[in-house]
């Protein structure tokens, strides 16, 4: 893609006044004009004057103006270089003359130090500097001395500005700046500081100039309030102004590394700050970040010093990153060493002499250095910042290369013994860890991939497996590419001599394309999308000629497709998708895509059943790497083939995709014809003319008929998706094409009627918030005439029907209401509609005038202005009647939907060029006043301390004082009025003769959404208007909202958060409030930018004063305080010091840690209050990384927490805990609750988080003090299972070798005693924690001392906790132990743990067939063969240990039972466990029967599975009860019926199949619940029982085996020329199947899409599997045609036609319309009801309708000419009469709603619409029967 160059944007030159008075006195008045026009030919001018040419006067005042707009001029304005360049021009002659111009000019500048020219001084001193050779000669000790002045003042300003965060960042910004440039100076003058130092004259001037420079440097590195960059630049400054003064020698180095004795005394003195021991320890990291930025490390070293102080670097790194928090300050750490790397690296390659062999020994791989460095990888590779882990990897591909400069003679990695050791552990590392792959990287650009191909051959396949995980896949396609081109480029070297490419290519396949097409046929959908987006194309960009490879591989095996997968069909679409959008292959009208794929296999995929075959088939067809690729007509077929099946799609991500790819195809429609435009104006040949207008014919036939598709499907009753789609494309449409009438080239507007434009209006109101905004969005783009609003009959009733939703009770009315307003807000005639509603309902309104001009935009202000005070009047009178009567507002005018309007109405105006600013300025304050009254109105019921249920009628004491409390001024009356209201006897105003009702769910409502809007309005006020204040300047901004309101509104936002307790109510204010906040840092008001700070401090202050008679909520989880401080401390700007938020963690965390004097209740509200907000905090986003220095500080409030006596206090410390957790190992992305996805290792975790190891070690042993009692008695600790779950989240890393420095040894013992406790889940908690502190050189030592522990016999003072916490441990370590004492053992849960054990040492991977022959005889002596195990007899732990021999049992009889050696102990084991009295362990051992099966697939039973193991399992299914394991019991008889037939027997009696089939009938029957009794057959029964399964009512369970019966039976039953089941049945069950093909859930119609791949070859040929959408329409036509296959087309037409007339359906349908609903849902405000999102009616009456033609006429043409059969008469006529009674009150019914009953009875209306469609579509098809 070509990007245009951007146009240089020229700034206009400002200069002050005194700089042009200055210009005029020097007579250059004539002169700016012609000085500025000829700037860009100057230079050539200049260079060209000759001394004796020039008039000295006027030559001095020309370069005296030119020098004077250079100084003037703002940064980056292109004008400045340009002046630079005509002053570089000047001749010879003439230079000094400049220069001296110059440096007048710049003195004159610098002699001004005022705090506003500071940094355009500072920024035109850097302009000098910058590549301006005449600058750079007016360097000087005066330029010195004007940025230490300036840099003084800054840091004087930082002190002031406290509070003030947007000055401060641009305070920082501006310190940055001077640093930057007093270095630049300082580079610049190396020389002249030099000469002055050595003189006698200017030394001290210039040493005091030098010292108070550095001094500035010093502040800024010890002062903490400075942000990172300008204190990582201040210390590249220090070391700079070292060099300068000390040169290049050996004494630098030793200055740096604080060996001051050679340094002049001043700068001694200077430096004291830095070294003294109290200093910040950020200093040491900036000095050596600066030590290696400003010193040269390339070649040889100078001396010893600096020898010292390379290694130094490291160490102070290395120590600091043990101690730091912040994640910025690692982010500096890691990118620090990085640069030391590269340093070393310079070192090493000097050519000059060699390295020295000390530093060559320090530097060289197994080093101490580098373990030091590499364990400081393996413990940041995983950290949250992307910078930190990208630092990480390059810090260790410089260790290699450090490794390989050092041992420069081994240069084969297989004889490196240390590169092949570290090769070794990388790859045993688990895939999870993200580090792993960037390392490997580096090993493969190093070493080759050969290398790593050789250690592990299935690396390829291994990675492909980890594509399937999005967060892995961005790194393993990395990795993969790293390898594939890697082995490529090592494939040719090799083999490219002998010019046998063949060889080397096929290789390259077998190893990376046969592994990549066997993923994406074999493995899950979910798994192959990220090898589309990261990894298949960057293989094809490698090595684009395999793409023939990859097709003839996938043709070749098409027909397989496993279960779930996209098969070889998808595999082919994804691979050429990918390289279509490579460029690999391209379409042409000659042979489409160069003959790779037939067109069929391409319709075959666009209508697939799987989402993501279709899309990458689409973008097949969409996607090219050109923009200007014509869209060749066979495209156009396939888009129109694919797009009406998959309009309607209800997964998101497959719209978005959908939506994504079409908008490319339209691009390159667009950019297309452009081209084509210009080829047919420019081309000589006629046929290529003729040709490429044919093309744009086709392109508009193509996007005419697109149009009006998509229009044509926004009918009543469309669903959401479909809707939402075609709204999507005719948006884009309109926004690449336009919807024109006049002479364009497409002019879509032509096809747009206005029946299009009406469907488009109404849907508008939609439930759905997107649809309403892309057909509100639609509107304004269709051609006005047919949308038709600009005609006043129809503008007067949108808008009236506006304004009556805008008082709805239903909150989705209101958004349609502002959607219809902001509609009619452009037509000229709004104002005087809006005059005759006025009138209408009696309201004093009077539109403003209208203004003299006519411009869009004037009339947009107007009608804004217009609507926004109409709003306002309505609104005040309702809020007037409400302040009377709050229930009756609740049930006929809530306040919300006026407010809302105003809000939308307002946020399409531009605020800032208003023209009536008068009448604005006294809409806002009344806007504000009426807020504030509705706020007042409805807050007693949101800040009650119980709004939920609260129905303001109670006249008992207690509710007064609950409300007198909350609100003292209260003067409602509302609160003693009566639940049922006559309104005769309340508003006059309301004409209604019936009284209403209200419930609590409505007042509630009304009270929160007037609360939302009143939020979401004063929000919208504060952030969009332009503010009225006055500068520091004393200079005066006019706006339209003044100070005094926004602060005012600030109060009432802290008094909302603070005291409501309903949480929609003040989550929604603090949506709003955190606009205000936003508009106060950034506007220009000093006190307005103070005010977050001071609110801060004043609720911080009211939380520590806090008890329980303060109106802080203190339950509720704080209710509103903690979106309080949180809004507040989102205002402060990202990129400065974060100080608010430091200084409110410190606040909160002090009061969140527990006291001596927080004992009760009453005084420990302010730790909850803390512990509350502290949560807020760690979950808010946006506050990022900055809250990472206080986790551990949280963690330990938590922990502590748990100890308090007070139920609050431990409530709050659990929700801040799982908090902690979820932010500290992230989200959780598994079921899985030990994954190692959310784990870290111990390494990682505390060198992230250094204050919890002694603290945790300390809670761990309190903890552990009271776990083992001899008494025998349970004492727990109250924070023990928090230590133990942190420390459970721990796992050991291979990469810590023999040691590790983090000391984790003392936790062990602790951990062990742990896992003594009474209590069971304390124990197993233990033993998983302590796996990551046992290294892994110490397994074998800790098991054996546990061992040692354990009682050699049974014994009056054995604890069997004491046994059982050792065995978890075991069982984690997989290790074995003796089995002597098992069966002395009486604690059941000890020998279950035991057994567990046994599981594991008895798997298939550990060859003992010793251990296995001595585990039967405890197997065949256990309770489970033995003694009675009914459930009255069990002791606790009983059914654990059952369970526990059932596994070991299933190992020895299902699992692997050739292992054991017994075969007849193995049946009979089988039997024993299927014949259990507990229902759990007969589940357990039926599943893993069923496992086995799946796993074998074999047609035959297998041999482990004798006769008596048949008959339990048969016997089960008679006699099962518990449902669960009957399930499975039926699923194990299932595969086996299908392997042959199968005998059942019950009793001594063989059954037949009828009687089997009676008995499952009977049996589903009562599962789901149908008791009747049938006298009819018993197929036919079970098609009665198959019909009832597939209802909407029917959980999705049953639907989907309702789905795959009918599936597998469609070959047999559905489909059978025979017809088995007879026609009613049968039509039956395709009802049913068609009902589930339009299910709402997805996979039922997945599922029952899988009929169409049943159905025999001769009656459909094409038995693939495609989208429901096309199942349903094949399945109706397949169903026609059997009609006459069955001979059965007259019946066939009346069963379809009653389905068209929808029979079963008409009672439900009167009943939705009737009267007895209506009341109904106003006691349920938001009752759903049944609904589809996905079906819809009005299609599939049209799909039947249209079979029903054409079968009918298919019925005429083969029937014989002659009068219909009576009977067949009769029907006709039946069902005639029953369509005309439903179109006739169909019709009534819609006579019967208002206007415009689109919007107001939406439902309604539909519903009736759709009875009306039923009627005339059966009248049409009754009429063709008949004639």
């Amino acid at each position: 893609m070509v990007v245009k160059k951007k146009a240089a944007k020229v700034e206009a030159v400002v200069l002050d006044e005194e700089k042009l008075h200055k210009l005029i006195g020097n007579g250059t008045e004539p002169l700016m004009s012609r000085c500025v026009s000829i700037l860009l030919q100057a230079g050539s001018q200049l260079e060209a004057l000759r001394e004796q040419q020039s008039d000295g006067a006027l030559l001095e005042a020309c370069l005296h103006t030119l020098v004077l707009v250079y100084i003037s001029l703002q940064a980056r304005n292109p004008l400045r270089r340009s002046i630079a360049s005509a002053l570089g021009s000047v001749p010879a002659w003439l230079y000094e003359q400049t220069v001296d111009c110059l440096c007048t000019c710049l003195s004159d500048c610098l002699s001004n130090l005022a705090s506003d020219k500071l940094p355009h001084t500072v920024d035109t001193i850097a302009a000098c500097l910058d590549g301006f050779p005449l600058g750079e000669c007016v360097i000087a000790h005066l330029l010195l001395q004007f940025l230490h002045k300036g840099l003084s003042e800054y840091l004087h300003q930082n002190s002031c500005l406290a509070g003030c965060h947007v000055a401060q960042a641009q305070l920082m910004q501006s310190c940055l700046m001077a640093v930057k440039t007093s270095m630049l100076v300082v580079q610049k003058s190396e020389e002249i500081i030099s000469a002055a130092l050595q003189g006698d004259q200017d030394q001290c001037k210039q040493e005091d100039t030098l010292s108070s420079l550095m001094n500035c440097y010093v502040h800024i590195l010890t002062d903490e309030d400075f942000i990172q960059s300008v204190q990582s630049m201040a210390g590249m400054a220090v070391v700079l102004l070292i060099r300068s003064v000390m040169g290049y020698g050996d004494e630098v180095a030793s200055v740096v590394t604080q060996v001051l004795d050679s340094a002049p005394q001043w700068l001694k003195q200077s430096c004291e700050g830095l070294y003294s021991s109290g200093h910040p320890p950020g200093v040491s990291l900036y000095l050596c970040h600066g030590a290696l930025a400003m010193l040269s490390w390339k070649g040889t070293l100078p001396g010893p010093q600096w020898e010292e102080l390379l290694l130094l670097v490291p160490n102070t790194l290395l120590e600091l990153d043990v101690s730091i928090k912040e994640s910025s300050t690692a982010m500096v750490v890691a990118r620090v060493l990085t640069l030391w790397s590269d340093a070393a690296l310079a070192c090493l390659q000097g050519e000059d002499q060699r390295c020295p062999p000390s530093l060559q020994q320090s530097l060289s791989g197994g080093s101490k250095l580098q373990e030091h460095l590499l364990e400081h990888i393996y413990s940041h590779w995983e950290h949250p910042l992307d910078g930190v882990r990208h630092q990480t990897r390059s810090l260790f591909r410089n260790l290699l290369l450090l490794h390989q400069h050092t041992n420069s003679s081994t240069s084969d990695p297989f004889k490196d013994p240390y590169i092949t050791e570290l090769t070794k552990s990388l790859l045993g590392l688990e895939w999870h860890m993200r580090g792993k792959y960037g390392s490997l990287g580096c090993l493969v650009e190093l070493y080759g991939a050969g290398y790593l191909l050789n250690l592990q051959p299935q690396l390829p396949s291994c990675l492909l497996g980890l594509m399937g995980d999005q967060t892995l896949a961005p790194y393993a396609s990395d990795l993969l590419e790293r390898l594939f081109v890697s082995h490529k480029a090592q494939l040719v070297s090799d083999t490219g001599a002998a010019g046998k490419t063949e060889d080397w290519l096929e290789s390259w396949h077998q190893t990376w394309v046969t592994p990549l097409l066997q993923v994406l046929c074999s493995a899950r959908l979910d798994q192959t999308t990220y090898i589309l987006d990261y990894f298949l194309p960057k293989l094809l960009h490698c090595s684009p000629c395999s793409l023939a490879h990859m097709v003839q591989g996938l043709q070749d095996t098409m027909p397989c497709r496993p279960t779930g997968s996209r098969g070889a069909l998808g595999a082919l679409m994804t691979c050429l998708r990918a390289a279509r959008a490579q460029g690999v292959v391209s379409s042409t009208e000659e042979g489409l895509w160069g003959g790779l794929v037939p067109l069929s296999l391409l319709q075959q995929a666009l209508i697939h059943k799987h989402d993501q075959v279709r899309m990458d088939a689409l973008g097949f067809v969409c996607v090219s790497h050109r923009s200007t690729e014509l869209v060749v007509s066979q495209e156009i077929d396939l888009i129109c083939y694919f797009l009406l099946p998959n309009l309607n799609n209800q997964s998101p991500g497959v719209r978005q995709q959908t939506v994504s790819l079409l908008k490319k195809l339209l691009c390159r429609v667009k950019d297309s014809t452009q081209l084509l435009q210009k080829r047919v104006v420019q081309e000589r040949d006629q046929e290529q003319r003729e040709r490429d207008q044919h093309t744009l014919d086709q392109y508009k036939v193509f996007l005419r008929g697109l149009c009006v598709r998509l229009l044509e499907v926004l009918l009543p009753g469309a669903s959401f998706s479909k809707c939402l789609m075609s709204l999507h494309l005719l948006c884009l449409l309109g926004q690449f094409f336009t919807f024109t009438t006049g002479p364009d080239l497409f002019a879509l507007g032509e096809v747009v009627t206005s029946e299009h434009a009406q469907n488009v209006l109404y849907c508008v109101a939609s439930n759905f918030l997107e649809v309403k905004q892309l057909a509100a969005t639609l509107l304004r783009q269709l051609p006005p005439t047919a949308v038709g609003l600009q005609v006043p009959e129809r503008m007067l009733g949108v808008l009236q029907a506006a304004l009556d939703l805008s008082m709805s009770t239903k909150p989705f009315n209101s958004v349609t209401a502002a959607h219809l307003l902001n509609l009619l807000l452009h037509l000229p005639d709004l104002s005087q509609a809006l005059l005759l509603c006025a009138q209408e309902q009696g309201l004093d309104f009077q539109p403003p005038s209208p203004p003299p001009q006519t411009s869009e935009a004037l009339i947009l202000e107007h009608n804004t202005l217009a609507v926004v005070q109409f709003l306002l009047r309505c609104l005040q009178s309702e809020v007037l009647r409400a302040e009377s009567s709050l229930l009756q507002a609740a049930a006929s005018y809530p306040l919300y939907g006026r407010a809302h309007c105003i809000t939308a109405v307002l946020q399409h105006l531009n605020t800032v060029s208003l023209r009536q600013t008068e009448q604005w300025r006294c809409l806002v304050s009344e806007l504000i006043a009426v807020c504030y009254r509705m706020s007042d109105v409805v807050s007693p019921v949101v800040q009650s301390s119980s709004p939920e249920g609260l129905i303001p009628i109670d006249t008992d004491s207690g509710l007064q004082k609950i409300l007198k409390e909350i609100q003292p001024k209260d003067n409602n009356d509302f609160f003693t009025s009566a639940r049922e209201l006559d309104t005769h006897q309340g508003d006059d105003h309301t004409q209604c003769d019936e009284g209403y009702r209200v419930t609590a769910q409505m007042v509630l409502v009304c009270c929160w959404r007037s609360m939302k809007e009143v939020a979401m309005l004063l929000g919208e006020l504060c952030q969009s208007l332009p503010l009225h204040y006055t500068n520091d300047n004393m200079h005066t901004h006019p706006g339209l909202i003044t100070e005094e309101q926004v602060e005012e509104i600030g109060l009432y936002f802290r008094q909302q958060l603070l005291q409501s307790r309903h949480r929609g109510a003040f989550e929604l204010a603090y949506v709003g409030f955190v606009r205000v906040t936003d508009m106060l840092c950034r506007s220009g008001s000093r006190a307005l930018q103070q005010l977050p700070a001071c609110w801060l401090s004043e609720v911080l202050e009211e939380l520590k004063s806090s008890d329980p008679s303060s109106k802080l909520c203190a339950t509720r989880r704080s209710a509103g305080i903690p979106f309080y401080i949180q809004a507040l401390l989102s205002s402060e700007p990202k990129l400065s010091s974060c100080s608010l938020l430091k200084m409110t963690m410190r606040e909160l965390i002090s009061l969140a840690m527990p006291s001596a004097d927080r004992s009760t209740s009453s005084s420990t509200v302010p730790q909850v209050h803390a512990l509350n907000i502290l949560r807020a905090l760690y979950r808010d986003t946006r506050l990022g990384e900055n809250i990472i220095p206080f986790v551990s500080d949280g963690v330990q409030a938590a922990v502590l927490g748990f100890t308090s006596p007070v139920w609050a206090v431990r409530n709050a410390s659990t929700l801040l805990f799982s908090t902690l957790i979820t932010r500290i190992f992230g989200v959780k992305k598994g079921k899985d609750e030990h994954s190692k996805k959310n784990r870290m290792t111990g390494r990682e975790f505390f060198t992230r988080f250094p204050p919890l190891h002694p603290f945790l070690l300390y809670q761990l042993e309190e903890a552990a003090a009271t776990v083992e009692s001899d008494s025998g008695q349970v004492k727990l600790h109250p924070s023990l299972f928090l230590l133990l779950l942190v420390l459970s989240r721990l796992y050991p890393s291979p990469m810590d070798g023999s040691s590790s420095p983090l000391g984790l040894a003392p936790f062990m013992p602790f951990i062990i005693r742990c896992g003594r406790s009474a209590v069971y889940r304390t124990r197993e908690m233990a033993a998983r924690a302590l796996v990551p502190f046992v290294l892994v050189t110490q397994v074998p030592s800790t098991v054996h001392s546990l061992l040692q522990e354990l009682p050699p016999k049974p014994g009056p003072k054995i604890q069997h906790n004491h046994i059982h916490g050792s065995l978890n441990i075991y069982v984690l370590f997989s290790l074995s132990l003796s089995l002597s004492v098992f069966r002395q053992n009486s604690c059941v849960v000890t020998r279950g743990a035991f057994l567990d054990v046994l599981v594991c040492l008895c798997g298939p991977k550990i060859k003992v067939s010793e251990l296995r022959q001595n585990v039967l005889p405890v197997l065949t002596s256990s309770d489970l063969f033995t003694s009675d195990t009914s459930a009255a007899t069990l002791a606790p732990g009983s059914t654990q240990f059952l369970l526990s021999l059932a596994r070991v049992a299933l190992s020895a009889s299902v699992e692997i039972p050739e292992l054991w050696g017994d075969p007849q102990l193995s049946n009979r084991l089988l039997q024993c466990l299927l014949q259990c009295p507990l229902y759990e362990v007969r589940e357990l051992s039926v599943n893993g029967v069923l496992r086995r099966l799946e796993e074998e697939e074999k047609r035959r039973r297998p041999q482990w599975l004798d006769e008596p193991t048949l008959s339990n399992l048969i016997r089960l299914a008679f006699h099962e009860k518990h449902p669960q394991c009957l399930a499975k019991v039926l699923r194990v008889l299932c595969v086996l019926g299908s392997s042959g037939e199968l005998l059942w027997r019950h009793g001594t009696k063989v059954l037949s199949q009828e009687e089997v089939l009676q008995h499952l009938i009977t049996l589903a029957q009562s599962c789901v619940h149908r008791s009747e009794v049938s006298s009819v057959s018993c197929l036919a029964q079970w098609g009665v029982m198959m019909h009832s399964c597939c209802s909407k009512e029917q959980p999705v369970e049953v639907k989907l085996m309702a789905t795959k019966v009918l599936v597998n039976c469609t070959h047999t039953l559905l489909t059978s020329p025979h017809l088995p089941l007879g026609l009613p049945t049968t039509l039956s069950l395709w009802r049913s199947l068609f009902t589930l093909l339009q299910d709402e859930d997805q996979d039922v119609r997945d599922s029952a899409s899988d009929f169409i791949s049943n159905v025999p070859a001769g009656l459909l040929s094409k038995g693939v599997s495609v989208c429901p959408p096309v199942a349903l329409d094949w399945g109706v036509g397949l169903l026609c045609q059997l009609f006459e296959l069955w001979g059965q087309v007259p019946t066939g037409i009346f069963a379809l036609t009653e389905w068209l007339l929808g029979e079963e359906e008409a009672d439900d349908e009167c009943g939705m319309t009737g009267t007895d609903s209506t009341s109904d849902e106003e006691d349920f405000l938001f009752k759903k009801g049944d609904l589809n999102l996905w079906a819809e009616p009005g299609q599939w009456l049209k799909l039947l309708h249209r079979k029903l033609t054409s079968l009918i006429l298919t019925f005429k043409q083969t029937q014989q000419p002659g009068p219909l059969e009576p009977d067949q008469v009769h029907r006709i006529s039946v069902l005639s009469s029953q369509a005309r009674d439903k179109s006739l009150s169909s019709q009534q019914g819609l006579a019967s709603l208002p206007a415009l009953s689109q919007f107001s009875c939406t439902m309604e209306h539909a519903q009736l619409t759709l009875r009306l469609q039923r009627a005339t579509l059966a009248l049409d098809v009754l009429e063709r029967l008949w004639n």
